[in-house]
């Protein structure tokens, strides 16, 4: 199956979290089809602080959602994103 516009942009700012997730210490693995990405704490002992990021456009531009649908941040700002993520995984 061949990727769609759609899908390489959201591809593209869900690297360009990867990139601030890992750099805070998480671990983010890109899930290809529907691209998303899941994210642990390898610091933790548990899979069960785990989240599954995805994102989505919007009239007012891109933005990266949560699993139950609330959104985290606007996709032209990972790092705020990265801090809010790190937030709730470290809890």
């Amino acid at each position: 199956m061949s990727a769609t516009p759609r899908e390489h942009t959201r591809t593209y700012y869900l690297g360009k979290l990867a990139t601030e997730l890992e750099q805070r210490g998480l671990t983010a693995t890109l899930r290809s089809y529907p691209p998303a990405l899941r994210i642990s704490d390898p610091e933790t002992e548990t899979v069960m602080l785990a989240e599954t990021i995805d994102c989505v456009p919007m009239p007012e531009g891109w933005f990266y959602r949560w699993s139950w649908g609330e959104l985290v941040a606007a996709a032209d700002d990972p790092a705020v994103a990265a801090e809010r993520i790190l937030r709730v995984l470290r809890r």
